[in-house]
C-alpha cells in the first residue's frame, strides 16, 4: 500500500451548495465539496450526535454488522475535473472463508462510513500529488471560526 497516503478530516466549512470537507495530513490539505446532507452526516459523526432514527449511513453500518462485513478502508482513487472517486474495501469472514470486496463509492459517502466504523481514509499518491494544497486556507477558516465562537461566548 505504498502508493496511498493516509489522510484525515481536518475541518468542515458550510458553503452555498453544501459543505467543504478539508482532508489531509501534516504534508498537505485538500478540499472535497459534498452535498448538504452528507456534510451534515460527517459533522454529526465527528461530533458524536445522537440521532432519534438511523440515517442512511447508519443503516448501511447496521447492514454490514448484520452480514458480518467489516469496512477495512476507504481509498480516494481518482479526480477528474474536480470530481473525486473512491473505493470502499470490505471484508467478510464466514464458514466459507474470507472474501474481499471493493465497491465504487462517492468519497463523501465513504468518508461517513469510515468515520462511523473508525477505519482509515487513504488517497492514492497520484491524486494526492495532483490536488492543490489548501492548508493555509484551512488555517484561516479555523481561526475565523474560533474568533466567531469566542465572540458569541462574550455576548
Amino acid at each position: 500500500m505504498s502508493d496511498v497516503v493516509e489522510v484525515g478530516i481536518k475541518g468542515l466549512m458550510p458553503t452555498a451548495n453544501g459543505c467543504a470537507v478539508f482532508l489531509g495530513n501534516d504534508e498537505k490539505t485538500f478540499v472535497i465539496y459534498v452535498d448538504p446532507s452528507v456534510g451534515s452526516a460527517i459533522s454529526m459523526t465527528i461530533n458524536n450526535v445522537k440521532k432519534e432514527r438511523p440515517l442512511t449511513h447508519d443503516l448501511i453500518g447496521h447492514m454490514f454488522l448484520g452480514f458480518g462485513i467489516s469496512l477495512e478502508r476507504v481509498v480516494i482513487n481518482d479526480v477528474n475535473e474536480g470530481t473525486y472517486f473512491a473505493r470502499i474495501i470490505l471484508t467478510m469472514q464466514n464458514e466459507l472463508g474470507r472474501k474481499i470486496l471493493e465497491l465504487d463509492s462517492r468519497p463523501s459517502d465513504s468518508m461517513v462510513l469510515a468515520l462511523q466504523q473508525k477505519r482509515p481514509i487513504f488517497v492514492t499518491q497520484r491524486v494526492f500529488d495532483a490536488v492543490e494544497d489548501m492548508t493555509e486556507i484551512l488555517e484561516r477558516v479555523l481561526k475565523q471560526q474560533k474568533e466567531e465562537q469566542s465572540g458569541e461566548e462574550d455576548q
